[in-house]
């Protein structure tokens, strides 16, 4: 939402400052039709040119994250915190067998079915699942920080995915000044090959073509950077709750009361997601 709004702010702010000033809309607005088709088609064949049709798909799903805002809730992080504590529990008390069927199949769990909004983050599941499978056919053997390593790796790998749609917004946004002055150029040339016409014409060609310099700066810095450093605090939101739950397995793992286990996890989430500690553990008491 405040994506949306800021974008209006821009334009308003921009082309209303133009017009206030004494500048002439029509012939900016005439010349953009024409200069956009010039730079956001280059810019769409570079972005097409540099990707797989995955990550085309993440950059898409990207622009609606920007709009959506984080993926994970409050409660999702608390459900997550939850969740990984009561399958621990499990492995203390009842053992690897008892876990097993949990974690093999976590869509046919009593455990999971608790958190069906968690059960559609395929990355988080597999995380937990994975992790805890190993500890299944280890029977429970495992070094903690060999544990604590395979987590990092998948997680690593999950966080590259989920960051290279802000990676290819920042380098489009990197690119537009680049195209608006290819646009500006071409204009330029069109405007050599009317040297004869009066100074009125070329003034007017002229302009239109240094239009296309200027939307070239004004979508990379105005716009599509801005996007890209949003979708940046979004995604790194979002990775927050898979170090909530890499903490209560590993903190669990190494023995901690589950009070300092829960806090371990709580206290590295941001402040906008973060639930009191009294909060989280009435919700612990109440499942």
């Amino acid at each position: 939402m405040f994506a949306g709004i800021g974008m209006v702010i821009l334009l308003v702010m921009v082309f209303g400052g133009f017009a206030i000033t004494g500048g002439a809309l029509g012939p900016v607005m005439e010349a953009i039709p024409h200069e956009m088709l010039i730079i956001g088609g280059a810019a769409i064949g570079a972005t097409v040119t540099g990707n797989s049709m995955h990550e085309l798909k993440a950059i898409g799903g990207g622009f609606a994250k920007v709009f959506k805002g984080p993926k994970h809730t409050k409660q999702d992080h608390i459900d997550a915190i939850l969740l990984c504590t009561r399958l621990m529990k499990v492995l203390r008390s009842d053992g690897p067998v008892a876990l097993e069927s949990h974690v093999t199949d976590p869509a046919s769990s009593t455990i999971f079915a608790e958190f069906p909004r968690l059960l559609s983050n395929k990355p988080l599941i597999s995380l937990i699942a994975d992790t805890l499978t190993l500890m299944v056919v280890s029977s429970g053997t495992l070094e903690v920080h060999a544990v604590e390593e395979v987590m990092d790796a998948a997680m690593k790998t999950t966080f590259h995915e989920m960051i290279e749609p802000q990676h290819a917004l920042q380098n489009l946004a990197d690119a537009l000044p680049a195209l608006g002055i290819v646009a500006a150029v071409l204009g330029i040339v069109k405007t050599m090959g009317s040297i004869d016409k009066p100074p009125s014409v070329l003034g007017g060609m002229i302009g239109s073509a240094l239009v296309g310099t200027f939307m070239g700066v004004l979508m990379a810095y105005g716009i599509v950077a801005p996007l890209s450093g949003r979708l940046k605090q979004i995604v790194d939101q979002d990775e927050m709750i898979f170090h909530a739950v890499k903490q209560v397995i590993i903190a669990s793992l190494h023995g901690w009361p589950q009070p300092l286990v829960v806090e371990s996890a709580r206290s590295g989430l941001g402040h906008a997601f973060r639930p009191g500690l009294s909060e989280l553990l009435d919700a612990m008491r109440g499942r």
